[in-house]
């Protein structure tokens, strides 16, 4: 899919919200809320489909809780749209691991499949949404504006559609860096040693995954070969200027990585938070390899709260929930059908980064074979 890079996303990354106790078992779940002329909300596919948008929410807040993992409070405003939903529905979402990563998500699905602590909802990078749906864990539902959503940024089936998105970019302290590197050419400089991070583990994070693909891009490699891409971070870790240190916004208070491959809505984010911290935060779009996606929303299949997690979708993808990700510097996957509707922010929409020209988002079957080589050759790259 090929889209003009305006219409592409921004983000933030990094406080917990309430952390879900953990036991060393769960009870079964009993994903029992239901109509009173019989429909589940477990088996829903649409609000239509339960009753309407009255009865979804009131089997929700019967529920009262909703479950969810790796939403950090300062990623793409994510505090901001938890405290709107509870706000507005009084239901409690617990979030549990706030800073893990998209494949923490799915080993808990699969790890606690009938079990009352399973996560509701999942925020997944691309290709794990992709493969989740592959492994059958999501429960298709269409949130009321599905069909404004663009074909290729959805499942036909409706187990997965995209939420929000960005470019990887570079965020530098400028404060600790003399010259701040706006190339991925610019981090094999040796002024750099120690100091060039990535924001988790490709095989496990969709951030620190694009990033590899997007250094793949800025060194001869392209959708279909990301080997370059594992080559750039092997050479970075030959020379020293790569830490094994994952960064969030701690380390860089810390100086522990004062420079960043990350998502340019967590970079542009940072800089905001970190005004009143003295640190001064400089975000690029390497030019080199500029690459973008989106992460995608999906449903437990066997959610222990299926109508909270339903009614949770509805309100990401309603006009209020997608302009708060359009706050956090996240361009949402409705952008173009509110822009044309007239209920985008365009106040928020001004502050998103200018890149000029087209990015292609790799396929399934590009996403797919980048992961297998990423998975058999990252450990290799970066050991030693």
């Amino acid at each position: 899919m090929t889209l003009p890079l305006s219409r592409i996303a921004v983000l933030t990354g990094g406080l917990a919200v309430a952390a879900l106790s953990l036991s060393a078992c769960g009870a079964a779940t009993s994903q029992s809320a239901t109509t009173p002329d019989g429909k589940k909300a477990a088996t829903a596919s649409s609000a239509t489909d339960f009753g309407g948008m009255d009865a979804l929410v009131a089997a929700a807040k019967k529920e009262g809780t909703l479950h969810a993992m790796a939403l950090p409070r300062d990623w793409a405003n994510y505090g901001a749209l938890i405290d709107g939903f509870t706000e507005k529905y009084g239901i409690k979402i617990e979030v549990e691991n706030p800073d893990g990563s998209s494949q923490d998500e799915i080993n808990a699905v699969t790890s606690r499949k009938g079990q009352d602590r399973a996560p509701d909802v999942l925020d997944l990078g691309s290709s794990f949404a992709l493969s989740g749906a592959q492994q059958g864990l999501f429960a298709p539902y269409k949130v009321a504006a599905y069909d404004d959503i663009p074909a290729a940024q959805k499942d036909p089936q409706a187990r997965w559609y995209n939420d929000y998105g960005g470019y990887i970019s570079i965020g530098c302290d400028a404060k600790r860096v003399k010259h701040c590197p706006t190339t991925f050419k610019d981090l094999l400089k040796p002024e750099y040693k120690g100091q060039v991070a990535l924001n988790g583990n490709p095989t496990k994070s969709g951030s620190a995954f694009g990033g590899v693909y997007a250094a793949a891009l800025a060194n001869g490699g392209s959708l279909d070969d990301v080997q370059p891409g594992l080559d750039f971070f092997a050479e970075l870790k030959k020379n020293g200027n790569y830490t094994p240190v994952e960064s969030t916004p701690a380390t860089v208070e810390k100086g522990e990585t004062p420079i960043s491959i990350d998502w340019d809505y967590l970079n542009a984010g940072y800089a905001d938070e970190f005004k009143s911290k003295g640190v001064d935060w400089k975000v690029s779009v390497p030019s080199d390899g500029r690459y973008a996606q989106y992460y995608s929303q999906a449903i437990t299949k066997d959610a222990p709260h299926p109508a909270a997690a339903r009614l949770w979708q509805e309100y990401l993808y309603s006009d209020e929930g997608q302009n708060l990700w359009l706050k956090g510097y996240a361009r949402p996957a409705l952008m173009p059908a509110m822009e044309k509707a007239g209920k985008l922010d365009k106040d928020s929409a001004a502050k998103l980064p200018e890149v000029s020209g087209e990015v292609t988002f790799p396929t399934e079957a590009q996403q797919n074979k980048a992961k297998g080589v990423i998975a058999q050759g990252w450990g290799k790259a970066v050991s030693g």
